[in-house]
């Protein structure tokens, strides 16, 4: 496929072909990986590109670029190649199933596949095969997509990774944070190992990542998409969400996925709109409430840049900046440690403590660490952290009739390294003030999207949030388009 000529690799034969696709769109000749879903799935459709040179292609770049990135925690390539001769054979029939046929995917390793371990980042269950797929992974597959593997993640979907396991490194620079928990399809989709993957979030897992490595992750409201065959951590507080390249291509995935299932008594009866259809809509008289000292205490100053320079930019594009006061959020910050920890011991009570010496140590960040602390957590806490979470969500709720949308950063702190992240651990205090702008919109259930909006000086990405009204993910979707429209942040990708 590659040959070098003078230290030079030059495109030949199947990736050739597969260069042809972007070059409309300026990719880089070397950087097809990096296009878009919505590029690759045009190309796809009008049969430019063959799925199957994409997946043997998109095979060859994790086998030459995974063991050093630690993203996949399982590559299926037989699978993969199956997929891939079935979305093409179908596309030439004239049986073209939408955007995301013939679309080479990753999964965090959360998600049930039948006779495909699913481990959830635990060594307890490397030989776990479930019989039967996730729903969200049967709608992927009825959609067309193809499985290239199944993404590394912390253990037990919680903040640390098992001491046996090799964490997903950052591709922008490996000493810095690749995010928690869904570390691997941060990683996978910022280079180019994949177009898109799901995620999941209980207290920030789609949104660090996505902030940590430079791509867009969006988290829809708590029930929008089925949890039925997905690892679970916290039942209550859980969100399944995608990772991409662009909120249109994180609208094409929610597309797929979300919608009521049978299987999951939690999941919402609302229909599932198109979340592409008004997608080039602009946001002309679109609200967006922001709270200054939210925002900016505490909080380094790069990131505060970069929050106004997005403020401006949606400005430009028509909307409203709205001055606002968030609902006071220390408590329900506060209390999700608490949903956290004794809804864990839920998730875990067939393996911990029976077989409490498999997993990793029982410390802050660690998921047995969480599991000690939920059967501390009395019925009198969780009340309290019950009153809490509804009092949060009802003011955040009444704030919304104000506004369409918030402005907030994903993180405190740019430049965050990996030396960084296991001191934090330490101070529980640091702890519950870097997860301020994430957890208070779990316990309240509300939709956010993260969009890359810069880099610091030292070349790391940086991010903000926007945070709508519960299903209202078009919006979301829009207003993201709208900036990336505007901004190419979301474009630029690391040097692998």
């Amino acid at each position: 496929m590659w040959n070098t000529i003078c230290g030079l690799e030059i495109l030949t034969g199947k990736a050739a072909r597969i260069w042809n696709l972007f070059e409309p769109q300026g990719t880089e000749m070397t950087d097809w990986h990096y296009a878009t879903l919505m590029e690759t799935a045009d190309a796809i459709r009008s049969g430019t590109i063959s799925p199957v040179e994409l997946t043997q292609a998109m095979l060859d770049r994790i086998a030459a670029l995974d063991p050093q990135l630690k993203a996949y925690a399982t590559v299926t390539p037989a699978l993969a190649l199956t997929q891939a001769r079935q979305a093409e054979a179908e596309i030439s029939a004239g049986r073209y199933r939408g955007m995301l046929h013939g679309i080479p995917i990753a999964l965090k390793d959360i998600y049930d596949t039948a006779g495909i371990v699913t481990a959830a980042g635990m060594p307890i269950h490397a030989d776990r095969k479930p019989n039967s797929d996730a729903t969200v992974v049967k709608r992927l597959a009825e959609a067309g997509a193809v499985l290239l593997g199944k993404l590394q993640l912390t253990e037990g979907v919680f903040a640390k990774h098992h001491p046996t396991i090799a964490p997903p490194r950052n591709p922008w620079n490996e000493a810095y944070y690749a995010g928690a928990s869904s570390s691997g399809s941060g990683v996978a989709t910022a280079a180019g190992l994949c177009f898109a993957t799901l995620g999941s979030d209980t207290g920030g897992s789609i949104r660090f990542p996505s902030a940590a490595n430079g791509v867009t992750g969006l988290k829809p409201t708590w029930g929008r998409v089925s949890r039925h065959g997905v690892f679970p951590l916290a039942d209550s507080l859980d969100h399944v969400g995608p990772m991409a390249r662009s909120a249109a291509d994180a609208g094409a995935m929610l597309g797929v996925v979300a919608g009521l299932d049978p299987n999951d008594p939690t999941s919402l009866a609302a229909p599932v709109p198109d979340y592409l259809a008004g997608i080039d809509a602009g946001m002309r008289g679109v609200r967006i409430g922001i709270d200054t000292a939210y925002n900016e205490t505490d909080v380094d100053g790069e990131i505060v840049s970069a929050l106004g320079s997005a403020a401006r930019a949606l400005q430009e594009l028509g909307g409203t900046i709205v001055p606002v006061r968030l609902p006071d959020h220390r408590a329900v910050n506060e209390a999700w440690g608490s949903y956290a920890g004794i809804e864990s011991t839920l998730a875990h009570a067939a393996t911990y403590p029976a077989r409490a010496a498999k997993y990793g140590p029982a410390e802050s960040g660690t998921i047995a660490g969480l599991i000690e602390h939920g059967h501390t957590v009395t019925g009198s806490d969780l009340m309290e952290a019950h009153h809490a979470r509804l009092a949060f969500s009802g003011a955040l709720a009444t704030l919304f009739a104000d506004v369409d949308l918030l402005l907030i950063p994903t993180q405190p702190l740019a430049d965050f390294t990996v030396a960084q992240e296991a001191e934090l651990f330490t101070r529980p205090e640091e702890l519950t003030a870097f997860l301020r702008f994430v957890t208070p919109f779990n316990m309240s259930g509300s939709p956010t999207i993260t969009l890359p909006g810069g880099f610091t000086k030292k070349g790391m990405p940086l991010s903000f949030q926007l945070v709508g009204r519960h299903l209202d993910e078009v919006l979301l979707v829009r207003a993201g388009h709208a900036y990336q429209q505007m901004t190419d942040w979301h474009r630029k990708h690391p040097s692998l």
